[in-house]
């Protein structure tokens, strides 16, 4: 948190807090909602003040309740979250980054929805087991690291395909009981990340977030 947020608070600790007016897209885009915006469902105007960003991002945290919130001085910005509290990008240099600039070095487990949207699992800087999920245009960059029992899907043809979607068909990925599932694992940084199956609604749940905070 900045110096000058932290004075804020403690000289105005009572200002009531805000909802529904910052949002964190699927792409890692910061924006703005108001309440015409809110109203008709929009997705907000997209801020793009490279300083405004970065402050937004230094001052970003989660409440106990899994709820996730910029602190803009004196007041609490909740934020509404389209997918995660994180979106990662495939990156040249570190492989995978995050939206915030940066790099994520380890990630401990993978999982695809059945909606095809890539999970990435990691411990942030403040110790939370949390997850970020990668922007759906880089997915086709990451084809060459998923392997179908130890086989890269990208080689594999069409056949890769039928596959995958054999895969994803299967239920209760969580458990040990679908014995004819294909493994599926990444390869990221020298390592087989196995990744697992996720039921698109049930993401805030299993990372313990909150996707829309309210009063």
């Amino acid at each position: 948190m900045d110096d000058i947020v932290a004075q804020a608070l403690k000289k105005w600790p009572n200002v009531p807090h805000c909802h529904g007016w910052l949002a964190l897209d699927a792409r890692g885009n910061w924006r703005m909602r108001d309440q015409h915006t809110q109203d008709n469902n929009l997705p907000g105007d997209k801020i793009m003040h490279a300083a405004l960003i970065a402050f937004i991002q230094r001052n970003v945290d989660c409440d106990a309740q899994g709820c996730w919130y910029f602190q803009n001085g004196p007041q609490r910005v909740y934020i509404d979250l389209a997918l995660t509290p994180y979106i990662a990008r495939t990156d040249p240099a570190s492989g995978f980054a995050l939206h915030t600039g940066a790099a994520l070095a380890h990630i401990d487990q993978a999982w695809l929805s059945d909606a095809g949207c890539l999970l990435l699992g990691f411990t942030d800087g403040n110790g939370r087991k949390t997850a970020a999920a990668l922007d759906d245009r880089d997915l086709a960059q990451c084809l060459p690291a998923l392997r179908i029992d130890g086989a890269p899907l990208d080689n594999m043809g069409e056949m890769g395909e039928i596959r995958l979607m054999e895969w994803m068909a299967a239920t209760d990925a969580d458990t040990d009981t679908d014995t004819d599932r294909p493994t599926l694992t990444l390869q990221y940084q020298g390592q087989d990340i196995p990744v697992s199956h996720i039921a698109q609604p049930d993401i805030p749940q299993r990372f313990n977030f909150v996707s829309q905070p309210r009063p």
